[in-house]
This record gives C-alpha cells, structure tokens and sequence, in this order.
C-alpha cells in the first residue's frame, strides 16, 4: 500500500486521496515539432546536423524498419524524429535536456531515442564497413594510394585513435585511463585513400597499446593466411614490420631511405585525416 494512503477508514476518504493524487500528477503537453527538412536550407542544414540532406534521408530509409514505434499513439516520434534526434547530440555533445528541448521531447525519450537509432545505425556497419575482396576491388585501392606517392600494392592505412568516454566504474576501470590521462576506448582503423573505413575494432580499453590491439585483430589473420594477396598496410612506428605491413624507417641515413620514409608518411596520412574528420564533423 502507498504510504501516502495512510489508513483508509472509508470510501470516501479514498476518493479523497485519489483526487489529491490527480491534481499534483503533471498534465501531459505536446511540445512543437519542427520538420528540419523544410526549416533549414542545406548550409544550415549540414551545420546543424552535420550530413547533408539526401544522406539523411537514405538513412532514415535504411534504419526505419528498426527503430519505428509500433503505434502512433501517444503522438509517437517518427523515424525521422528520432534521427534528428541522435545526429542533433552526436554534432553537439550537449545535455539530453537541451537537446530534447530543441526537438520537443523530453529528457528520458531523448536517451531512449539516441540508444535506440545509435544501435540501429551500428547494425548497418556489416554493409559499409568492409575491406576489399576481389581482385578488382583492391587494385582499385592500391591504386588510390599509388596515386598520393607512388606506393604499390597498398590497400589500407591503419592506425588508433582514443575516443573518451566517462569512467565506466568497477575494479577495472583503470584500464581505460589512456596514456593522455582521460578514460577512453583504444579504436583501431583502417581506411582508403578517400577516407572511407573499410575496417574497425572498437572493443579495447584506452591503455591498450596500438600493436596489442593489431596483433589481436581478425584483419591480422586474413593477412597473414592470404586472403588479400601480396597487398598491404602502411602503419605508423607503434606496429611492428610484418610482410604484409610496412612502417616507416627508424634511423634513414641515406637519401633513399629518407624518400622512402617520405612516401609511406605521405601515403599513410588518409588515416590520420579519416580521424581529423570524423572527431572535427562529430566533436564529442
């Protein structure tokens, strides 16, 4: 029994309660929801959200099917709603009070919204994130890199970067306090030469080094059974030299090695831009 009741001595009383109860509950509201696709133009559009339209919408095509409420009861959140939603906390980092504010929900709808189209968005990666397969495929991408300083048979750059997160608790939580001081995940990448990530592991804890993390990956053994042929992978000196991956020079002394060491930095950069992009487009 609630404690506000007390003793009930008669029906009436009751009713009494049950009146007091309904006068302090919150009416329900239904706050303004605007329709970003027609408010803002494409500049304002893309600086708010970060993507430009028609790639939003091929999003909210791609994920609607999984994050649709099952009624519209309630005045339920579109697809549409709940995109703009995430991309809005995703742009700006910024308190689910304000950004439920600004999308006319409230502050818990908009945690529920944000975990739900994350989750949904994740579940694409199998689709998109993918290294080259056939032949053709990854000519195509050694010959992007060929194209930056002319160094053959590469089809990837790879190197981690710490994304923060807050301290997730627990007797181990140490082991994601990273090098730099902040609790973080160690995520390793691989990209192309237009940026586009074609592999990623995102499971370390931020005192994780580079290489321990490489040495570990799924990408690692198909290398190393040949799955890619006699491509290849350009990383920074935090990886050991493998056949199949090749770092820069520790000591060049002559004029070759010197250029050769130009060329891989050179041809490896793609992957510090990828992440120079992503953190600079999605900042938290």
């Amino acid at each position: 029994m609630d404690p506000l009741l007390g003793e009930l001595t008669d029906d009436e009383d009751f009713l009494e309660l049950v009146r007091q109860h309904e006068r302090l509950r919150r009416p329900q509201t239904v706050r303004f929801r605007p329709n970003n696709f027609e408010k803002w133009n494409d500049v304002d559009f893309k600086k708010r959200f970060r993507l430009a339209k028609p790639i939003v919408n091929y999003l909210i095509e791609e994920i609607s099917g999984l994050i649709a409420s099952k009624t519209n009861k309630n005045h339920a959140l579109t697809p549409a709603d709940m995109v703009f939603i995430t991309l809005r906390f995703l742009a700006t980092g910024c308190f689910l009070q304000s950004v439920g504010d600004i999308s006319g929900v409230d502050k818990s709808t908009t945690s529920r919204v944000i975990t739900k189209v994350t989750r949904a968005i994740a579940s694409l990666s199998k689709d998109f994130i993918k290294m080259p397969m056939g032949v053709e495929d990854r000519n195509s991408k050694a010959q992007g890199f060929y194209n930056i300083c002319r160094f053959p048979r590469c089809i990837g750059a790879v190197d981690c970067t710490h994304v923060k997160i807050q301290s997730p608790g627990g007797a181990n939580a140490e082991n994601y306090r990273n090098r730099k001081g902040f609790f973080s995940f160690n995520v390793q990448a691989i990209c192309d030469s237009d940026l586009k990530i074609s592999n990623i592991v995102c499971r370390w804890p931020g005192s994780t080094h580079d290489s321990m993390i490489f040495r570990n990956s799924r990408v690692k053994a198909e290398f190393e059974n040949g799955v890619y042929g006699n491509n290849l992978l350009l990383g920074d000196s935090g990886y050991g030299v493998k056949p199949y991956l090749i770092t820069p020079l520790a000591n060049p002394t002559t004029r070759a090695e010197n250029l050769f060491n130009e060329a891989q930095i050179r041809t490896r950069n793609p992957i510090e831009r990828c992440f120079g992009v992503l953190k600079r487009r999605f900042p938290n």
